[in-house]
């Protein structure tokens, strides 16, 4: 009977597995912790109305809602590996303690103390990593909370149990995936062992190890690889609070992790959209409400404007109104399974109101909604009927690489009397369709009006040449394309009589109106907003341009313009957004 063929993937997990075993079974070798070195502070940041939905037995944990009240966690089964992995890394308990009443902390310990009976001695999915950093952070964040009135027997499994996972770390944080992974195990290994007695040994190593990750994965402008903003938040809000641990440790910090904090601030503001949340890009959400800015304010960086440009973003910004795109190709290497063919989409927010945004990250939505939202149909950007400005390769191991990325062939970002305009051309079409892509953009400088051109040309004779034989190919129909500008689900749009203007009604009070110049059929047409933490995509609307390249050079201009601001006597603070709906 043939044996089963083993892959060099399933080699390689079997050996990670084994490493992680050995690194388990010796971690339980070191003598354990007997209590804090100094108060535990709750740095991590929850959401209230989240807690009480836990609280009340409505889990909504990567994308899936289990109704189980009354019910410990880990008892719910997990209906995949991203459930399980939300439910053991304990960020859960970050909005139990934003609860913080008599329920939300008896749940908080029992959840707690199960996990330790079930899994403290090296078993179940949790033990990896990124994973295992993620939930010592809680536990070293919330410990106060979690050992309120405890008896001696729970508290000294409790300190058994964390200092059987920062021995796990220190031996085993290598093998987490570089970037946020990776910078979580390290962050955990060190607040565990700034916080925990008897762990100080294992400081310096960890420290040194974060320094050179924060030398090598921080780029010079701040950025890192994947070019998700949001990732890019959760990074630095790591690297904040291990800087505020080390300073309450009086313990020296490294030059590296003080300057990657630096770089990193300066990136986020300009990053950072009027309403406080981060642009949407690369699998990426607006960050957790209030986040950024807390971060922010924690890292004792000094204020100052944001910059134009940051991690291949532009950023147009004027008085109350922000307008940030994505001005260079998709990430590649590691990162290309996971980015988005967003290249020239853009994103307009007005005071604490988006406006326009991408459709968003589809994976907690399921695998189809996952490849859909990659798309450039899913982006406010120009898209070429039937095809991306970067393409989808073969899917790996589960992962779908862009097998062609488009790159930037052109970008200008000037400052006029008018306004400050940003100018971008890149190379999506040019091998299938002999079009380069332009787009340009103006934001007035009082930021009521946004003015744009989108073009698509033939630059070469080679383009040209294959420009004839597309057009000798459809009959001289041409190839149809769309502007699309995608809504974000809280305004409402109606198109005008005669189809010529789109307004735009914000809850704020303000007015938006979108017209066009060019020849293009204008429709108001149905969307979708992908926002994590919900369990369904918000439907939503989106204003589309469709019109046809006949000729070597075909331009659509269009405006969208402030028809009436916000009364000053309003104060613009109602959000529904920011509840948590199932």
């Amino acid at each position: 009977m043939a044996g089963k063929r083993v892959t060099g993937k399933h080699k390689a997990a079997r050996h990670l597995a084994l490493a992680d075993r050995i690194a388990i079974w010796r971690a339980g070798r070191l003598r354990s912790a007997t209590g804090f070195a100094r108060p535990s502070v709750p740095r991590s940041i929850g959401l209230y109305t989240r807690g009480q939905q836990i609280v009340e037995g409505h889990l909504l944990m990567a994308g899936h809602l289990a109704e189980a009240p009354g019910q410990l966690l880990w008892d719910v089964p997990a209906p995949d590996p991203a459930f399980a992995a939300e439910t053991q890394g304990f960020q859960w308990l970050d909005d139990l303690a934003a609860l913080g009443d008599a329920p939300a902390m008896r749940l908080a310990q029992g959840w707690t103390a199960d996990w330790i009976a079930r899994f403290g001695r090296g078993r179940g999915p949790g033990w990896t990593p990124g994973l295992t950093g993620r939930r010592l952070i809680r536990w070293m964040h919330h410990g106060t909370l979690l050992l309120h009135r405890r008896p001696g027997a729970e508290a000294a499994a409790f300190y058994r149990a964390a200092t059987r996972q920062a021995a796990y770390l220190a031996r085993r944080w290598q093998a987490a995936p570089p970037g946020l992974p990776r910078f979580e195990a390290l962050t955990g290994l060190l607040t565990a062992s700034l916080t925990l007695t008897g762990l100080e040994p294992l400081c310096d190593p960890a420290l040194a190890a974060l320094a050179r990750d924060c030398g090598a994965e921080i780029d010079a402008e701040g950025g890192i690889q994947s070019r998700n903003p949001e990732e890019l938040l959760e990074v630095f809000t790591l690297l904040t609070w291990a800087a505020e641990g080390l300073a309450e440790a009086e313990h020296s910090a490294p030059p590296e992790l003080g300057a990657a904090i630096d770089r990193i601030a300066l990136a986020l503001r300009a990053l950072r959209h009027a309403d406080g949340g981060v642009a949407r890009f690369h699998s990426g959400g607006r960050g957790i409400e209030g986040r950024l800015d807390h971060a922010l304010a924690q890292s004792n960086t000094r204020p100052g404007s944001a910059p134009g440009q940051a991690m291949g973003f532009a950023r147009l910004g004027a008085r109350r109104t922000t307008v940030i795109i994505d001005a260079t190709a998709p990430p590649s290497g590691r990162a290309a399974g996971t980015a988005h063919a967003s290249t020239t989409a853009f994103e307009l927010t007005s005071g604490r109101r988006p406006v326009i945004v991408n459709c968003g990250a589809g994976a907690p939505f399921g695998v189809e909604w996952g490849r859909a939202s990659r798309a450039t149909a899913s982006h406010s950007a120009l898209s070429v009927e039937g095809y991306s400005s970067s393409r989808l390769g073969e899917a790996k191991d589960g992962i779908e690489p862009l097998s062609y990325r488009c790159g930037v062939t052109a970008r200008r970002q000037t400052t006029g009397p008018d306004g400050t305009h940003l100018h971008l051309t890149h190379d999506g079409w040019s091998s299938s369709h002999g079009l380069t892509t332009s787009r340009g953009l103006v934001l007035s400088n009082d930021g009521r009006i946004l003015s744009g051109e989108d073009a698509l040309l033939c630059v070469s004779s080679p383009e040209r040449r294959l420009f004839e034989s597309v057009m000798t190919r459809t009959g001289n129909e041409g190839v149809r394309f769309a502007l699309r500008f995608h809504l974000h689900p809280d305004v409402d749009a109606a198109l005008e009589p005669g189809r010529t203007a789109v307004s735009i009604a914000l809850k704020s009070g303000e007015i938006w109106v979108f017209r066009y110049r060019g020849v293009a059929t204008l429709s108001l047409d149905p969307s979708v907003y992908l926002e994590k933490g919900r369990l369904k995509p918000r439907a939503a609307k989106q204003i589309v341009l469709l019109a046809d390249a006949r000729d070597y050079e075909t331009r659509l201009g269009w405006t969208l313009a402030k028809a009436q601001d916000t009364p000053i006597a309003i104060r613009d603070l109602d959000r529904e957004d920011l509840l948590v709906t199932l």
